[in-house]
This record gives C-alpha cells, structure tokens and sequence, in this order.
C-alpha cells in the first residue's frame, strides 16, 4: 500500500512557526517516526508553498496510490482548484490539520476540501497523519 502525505504553504517552518499551535516537531522528524511505525506501508512526501504544485501532485499521485492524506493549509479555505483537482482522481483524499482550525478564525471554518474528501482529521497534531493512515488501513 502507498500513501502520500501533502503539506500545503508554510508547513516546511513546522518546528519553528508558532509552536504554541503546532508544536516543536519538524515534519521531516515526525515523517521518519510516521515511517518506522508503519514500515510495511510505502510512503512518500511533498511540500510546497505554491498552489499549482499542489494541484499537479494530485493530479500526479492520484491514479496510482492507495490514499492520499492532503493538508492544503490555508489553500483549504480558498482553493477551488485543489476541490476540483481532488474531484477529478480516482485515489481517496483525508484532509488533515493539524490544529483546531474550528477553534481558530472564522474564516478557516470553510473547506473547499471536505465535500471531496473521504473524511478529515482535525486537532490532534501532527498526530492527525497517523489517525489517517491507519484510516485507510482499516478500509
């Protein structure tokens, strides 16, 4: 089985931004622990800041892998591009956050991303990934 795990803009500063909401941890520090407590999954990892990348490693990604755990950051609550790209595949999408974004401002209550989605994941750190994997486990 192969999972892919994308991180939208400004989750490359993850350790450094804002720790009192997303922690201390790096991605790439929790992506290697991700690994080793799943090691007979396949996993590969992308990141970016830019929009359109994102959208062309869906499009991509999303004929070939068994799930795909997206968390598009702030895209989520804007981009009707990301919805569309998610619609248009064939692999099934869980969208993570890694806060509370229904505790945060009223504007990241909006996801262009949940009506597409198999399911989301939000709040429970960066621990949200591995309730996500271990989702399409299950299924």
């Amino acid at each position: 089985m192969k999972i892919v795990i994308i991180n939208g803009p400004n989750l490359n500063l993850l350790g450094a931004r804002e720790p009192n909401i997303y922690g201390n941890q790096t991605f790439d520090q929790y992506f290697e622990a991700l690994k080793s407590d799943f090691p007979q999954l396949e996993f590969d990892y992308f990141q970016s800041n830019v929009e359109g990348e994102l959208i062309n490693i869906i499009q991509r990604e999303g004929f070939s892998c068994d799930g795909i755990l997206l968390n598009a950051a702030a895209y989520t609550h804007t981009s009707v591009g990301i919805g569309d790209a998610i619609k248009a595949v064939n692999t099934p999408v869980i969208e993570i956050h890694i806060s509370n974004t229904f505790s945060r401002e009223n504007f990241r209550h909006k996801s262009y991303i949940s009506p597409v989605a198999k399911g989301i994941i939000v709040g429970f750190g960066l621990d949200s990934y591995r309730l996500g994997v271990e989702s399409f486990l299950k299924s």
